[in-house]
């Protein structure tokens, strides 16, 4: 254990007395030697957190509160599979076999939720977690898990407004359909694929059709919430659950329609999905209150900018939409999209967002937003924004070196 923790204090000092890491407007480093870093960081970084909680009987870590105390949850919490497709991330770069234990039995710790009907995030469950064990590991169990998780994703598809129901109706809501369900589709196209049964892709198609019409705005924004009355399919209201106000542009709502739209037109090729995907990111990219270092207030219009809590882990997914979206255009927009996406990297690669080793509860990225309104989670880690981090990351290296 002294050993241990002799070691962890080493790198400490290495990380971030010896240059490693430095602001984003001074690190000129190649990326290569960036992503390097962080992965290696990544990997020091995770492996004590994923040893304590796989202690803790049907747990998954989830976040800080506001005390910087760890939070877990069941596999139940929609964001159950992003610790897991973390360390998945991690074994795919660096080889660690300690990652891929973890990643294994963490995924299988949450396996169950493959029949999971009463919610729409069974896609960021398992597609995440065993969608990524499967294209690492080529597990021959993992597809029966992502076709069932696939099979009850489809349960909530209601034709009458040819969308997948988000959330069960309740005393605020009907039929709601949010924007973050757009993330949830790339396990349906996947299941298509796999099965050779077309139905999956059909609902997904559908369902980002219908968004695409009734969620966005003139400017490219999207509405949070959607609520429908399903006996003829009527709007009901266009609200949010999360953002600042109604008619304002939640930032991570943001990213979600990015990012889905973007995986819509690399499984269908069909240009109302590219054209849809770059309008979004004009909007993000060229909004007025984006800071400099190019991570997102929570909320594009919240009324404390310039003092507005920031959110790394909209970030995150931004930049791995950016990323993907580079193979889609032509050479001078793709240019465009991976600087923006680089510099958003080398922001959250940088001593202000990237927490200290041993610290953040384990966790990688600091200032993240999960629900200003309800006030919990803000400013804090949170699972899904390193998952997305990395997962860019791994994109860049990909796409460019």
């Amino acid at each position: 254990m002294f050993v241990r923790k002799f070691k962890i204090i080493v790198f400490t000092f290495g990380l971030f007395f010896s240059g490693q890491f430095t602001s984003a407007t001074e690190s000129k480093k190649p990326m290569k030697v960036l992503i390097d870093e962080v992965f290696n960081y990544a990997d020091k970084q995770t492996t004590p957190l994923a040893t304590a909680v796989y202690q803790q009987k049907g747990q998954v870590p989830r976040a800080t509160d506001s005390t910087g105390k760890l939070t877990t949850s069941g596999a139940e919490w929609w964001t159950s599979g992003f610790f897991p497709g973390t360390l998945w991330y991690i074994y795919e770069y660096t080889k660690d076999p300690v990652m891929l234990d973890y990643a294994r039995k963490f995924s299988r710790r949450i396996e169950n939720e493959k029949f999971t009907t009463n919610n729409h995030d069974v896609g960021f469950m398992l597609y995440c977690s065993f969608g990524n064990g499967y294209r690492i590991e080529k597990d021959k169990s993992y597809p029966a898990v992502l076709v069932t998780a696939s099979n009850s994703l489809i349960t909530r598809y209601r034709p009458q407004i040819k969308s997948i129901q988000s959330w069960d109706k309740d005393k605020l809501y009907n039929c709601p359909v949010i924007i973050d369900n757009m993330m949830n589709l790339e396990m349906l196209f996947w299941a298509s694929q796999y099965t050779k049964d077309p139905k999956y892709r059909d609902i997904a198609v559908q369902h980002a059709n219908t968004t695409m019409t009734n969620h966005f705005r003139k400017d490219f924004s999207s509405y949070h919430v959607v609520d429908y009355e399903l006996t003829d399919g009527h709007i009901i209201k266009k609200v949010t659950n999360q953002g600042c106000a109604d008619e304002s542009a939640w930032a991570r709502g943001q990213s979600w329609g990015l990012y889905g739209y973007a995986v819509c037109y690399r499984e269908t090729k069909d240009k109302r999905y590219l054209d849809q995907a770059r309008r979004n990111a004009n909007f993000i990219m060229q909004h007025p209150n984006m800071p400099s270092d190019k991570v997102p207030y929570w909320d594009f219009n919240a009324k404390d900018i310039p003092n507005a809590p920031r959110d790394a882990s909209a970030a995150a997914v931004i930049a791995s939409a950016l990323i993907e979206l580079t193979s889609f255009v032509d050479k001078n927009e793709a240019a465009k999209y991976k600087e923006f996406a680089e510099q958003i990297l080398r922001s959250l690669a940088s001593p202000a967002y990237l927490a200290p080793i041993g610290t953040n509860a384990g966790f990688l990225l600091l200032h993240n937003v999960g629900n200003m309104p309800k006030n919990y989670e803000v400013n804090t880690a949170l699972c899904y924004a390193d998952y997305y981090f990395l997962e860019a990351l791994l994109k860049y290296k990909l796409r460019f070196l």
